[in-house]
């Protein structure tokens, strides 16, 4: 029988980098985060002759090798040897198939989810009794432990979970699922616009460049830190109350304190497409992910929401609107 999983990618309001060490050790770390409309799926059917072949749609590349071997990463779909090492179980084999709405540097999570869709597809086939708790920490601890990919927790989590979660990190992770009003996502999708800047960019870089200047002491990036877990909270606040000018703007206070972390984060690019944004009517906005490249989110009221996509789509931008899912992880059988 086959199995088949989905995993929804991710939306980052506030509170990106407060989920990476040693941040969260040292002052706990939050984030507003909301899963989108857009997945990472995964296909597994079991074959009985001891082989496990990959193809991945999105990199056009495929493995094919013995089950009861032990993976070695060599650059080659590692993220998905990882998460067969971890819950390989049996050596029946199986094929898997890949595909994402993202490509990997877009700011949306889509490395991590699709890591969550594969651990969710090897918890079905091999039947474990894995919470979602479970799930998203052995996905973290795939990519950030066994492939020593630099970043943060927040991705595992928000793909499994999926809605709208505030989600703290400290000694444990804490996802808090927030009971926001259907008028209120009706209308925060209305007036939220993605602009993607045709680049995508390396998050493990960045992040890199950000925890050697915070543990090197610099005050600007501790600084930056400290207020992305603050708009988190002020964030989360507006988003329950309804008060979506508010939640706007302070996207944009959040993109000005994230550049605060790491000089990396902003390019000419991005500052040219926010410039243009802002003068076009948006409220705020920020990068989805690390910075670099990637999707830059806005907040435009929907009076002039269509002055601000021709404005990016002039400057050679690609708008899409925004859809939210409320679904986590899924897997089922066929």
């Amino acid at each position: 029988m086959v199995v088949r999983s989905r995993a929804p990618l991710r939306l980052s309001f506030a509170g990106g980098g407060t989920d990476v060490a040693p941040f969260p050790e040292t002052e706990g770390g939050a984030v507003l985060s909301a899963t989108i409309d857009r997945y990472a799926y995964g296909s597994l059917t079991p074959r009985t002759d001891q082989r496990i072949s990959v193809h991945s749609l999105d990199l056009g590349m495929s493995l094919d090798f013995d089950a009861r071997a032990e993976p070695s990463f060599d650059g080659r779909l590692d993220l998905v040897k990882a998460a067969i090492r971890r819950l390989g179980g049996d050596s029946s084999g199986f094929d898997l198939l890949l595909r994402s709405s993202a490509p990997p540097g877009s700011g949306l999570g889509s490395s991590s989810t699709m890591l969550v869709a594969l651990v969710g597809l090897l918890r079905e086939h091999h039947r474990l009794p894995l919470t979602d708790y479970e799930v998203a920490e052995l996905a973290y601890q795939a990519e950030r432990v066994d492939l020593r990919i630099r970043g943060g927790h927040q991705d595992h989590y928000a793909a499994t979970f999926g809605g709208f979660n505030f989600i703290e990190f400290g000694e444990r992770v804490i996802v808090n699922p927030l009971r926001v009003k259907d008028s209120v996502v009706d209308e925060l999708q209305l007036n939220l616009l993605l602009c993607w800047t045709g680049t995508t960019r390396q998050s493990a870089r960045i992040i890199e460049d950000q925890t050697a200047r915070l543990t090197g002491g610099e005050l600007e990036t501790l600084a930056g830190l400290r207020a992305q877990k603050e708009l988190a909270v002020a964030m989360k606040s507006a988003l329950l109350r309804g008060e979506l000018s508010e939640f706007g703007s302070l996207l944009g206070e959040a993109w000005k304190q994230k550049k605060r972390m790491s000089p990396l984060i902003a390019t000419d690019v991005i500052e040219e497409a926010y410039d243009v944004a802002m003068r076009a009517g948006a409220l705020g906005g920020k990068v989805t992910g690390a910075g670099g490249g990637g999707y830059i989110l806005f907040y435009c009221d929907f009076a002039r929401k269509h002055r601000l996509a021709e404005a990016l789509t002039r400057m050679g931008g690609v708008v899409t609107d925004v859809a939210f899912e409320r679904r986590g992880l899924t897997t089922w059988r066929a």
